[in-house]
């Protein structure tokens, strides 16, 4: 089901102001940075070595992060877990009585898809599934 840990999210206001910490200040290389138009957020990945550290920025003022980042700020968002076949992982953690936030997955960087799963449905923490697009 989980092949690996793909990438830990961080919410961020402003990814440009992020980028002096974790890049320069931390020396994280930048991997890559893509606005998702279907979501309306920027991501930014950094390289951990094995897994990316991935900047999540909300770009407009109704998108749900503000929410997140009014009430808890800057931080930790949720943990990315890589699989090969998305849709038969979700269908396993729907088994387990893990209910996604949404029914349809969102896109993800690097032409993959992705799918979180309700965090009061896993003990208060926010999981994303990400994996290759389906056809």
């Amino acid at each position: 089901m989980i092949n690996q840990l793909d990438h830990i999210a961080i919410a961020v206001k402003n990814t440009d102001e992020a980028l002096m910490f974790y890049r320069d200040k931390l020396g994280l290389p930048v991997v890559l940075s893509e606005v998702m138009d279907d979501s309306k957020v920027r991501l930014t990945h950094l390289d951990l070595g094995n897994l990316h550290l991935q900047l999540v920025e909300p770009l407009t003022d109704e998108h749900p992060l503000q929410e997140f980042l009014e009430t808890s700020g800057e931080g930790l968002h949720h943990l990315c877990f890589y699989t090969d076949d998305l849709d038969e992982t979700v269908k396993e953690v729907s088994q387990k009585d893990l209910k996604l936030r949404k029914p349809e997955y969102h896109s993800a960087p690097l032409a993959k898809q992705a799918a979180f799963i309700d965090p009061a449905t896993a003990r208060g923490v926010i999981w994303e599934f990400t994996g290759p697009k389906t056809e």
